[in-house]
């Protein structure tokens, strides 16, 4: 991934249109392709291709820096980008609820998925729909990019507001016992909100999940 430059694009107003289309071809390689695409897969594409339902559930697993589940990793992913891109953004509700996917996931958890327990751990692990996700990463990246392409570079400057932050407790997005997570993104401007959830987040937890991949299948790492 091209961060480095990403990073000195979005500060730039000169740069907007170039920072935007490059931020969409990093994003659309961090998410599994569309039915209709073709090419160089994405890395999610190689995180999926032959993983197993054991393999996608196992809890714990013990990886670099993790204990934690390939479906803990990729729903949480998606979890933190829907709550920062959809509320914190863009002012609109997330794409957990406004298109259904809550009940599909089979699972009872709605937040971000920081601060789970051992217990809630296996309990999503073991519950997930690894289908209904895969559909709703999806969703969430298509909407991820339909609101950067149309942000003005005055937007990507701007910080995130108070009234949205709130918006995140109200809806049970984040854990109680997690609000440094609200601190944090409190002072964000919506271009470190995409440098971070929206790229390096995504990025960071695919590695754990191929690292889990790697560790249980025996498979080397393909990129």
């Amino acid at each position: 991934m091209n961060h480095k430059a990403l990073t000195e694009m979005l500060t730039r107003a000169d740069q907007h249109s170039e920072a935007v289309a490059l931020f969409l071809d990093q994003h659309r390689w961090l998410y599994a392709s569309e039915a209709e695409a073709s090419g160089q897969p994405t890395y999610e594409d190689n995180i999926v291709c032959g993983l197993t339902v054991q393999t996608f559930r196992a809890y714990p697993v013990q990886t670099s820096g993790s204990r934690n589940s390939i479906a803990w990793h990729l729903w949480h992913a998606a979890r933190i980008e829907d709550i920062t891109m959809n509320i914190l953004v863009s002012g609109r509700e997330q794409v957990l609820h406004s298109e259904g996917h809550a009940e599909k996931l089979h699972t009872r958890f709605i937040h971000s998925g920081n601060g789970m327990d051992e217990a809630e751990m296996a309990e999503l692990s073991a519950a997930l729909s690894f289908e209904a996700l895969r559909v709703y990463r999806l969703a969430v990246a298509g909407r991820t990019r339909s609101i950067i392409s149309g942000l003005s570079a005055a937007e990507l400057k701007a910080k995130v507001t108070v009234s949205r932050l709130r918006q995140v407790s109200d809806q049970g997005a984040v854990k109680a016992s997690e609000q440094w997570l609200l601190d944090y993104w409190g002072g964000k401007t919506a271009a470190g909100l995409i440098l971070m959830p929206a790229t390096r987040h995504n990025f960071l937890h695919l590695n754990k999940t191929m690292q889990v991949k790697q560790k249980l299948q025996k498979q080397p790492v393909s990129r």
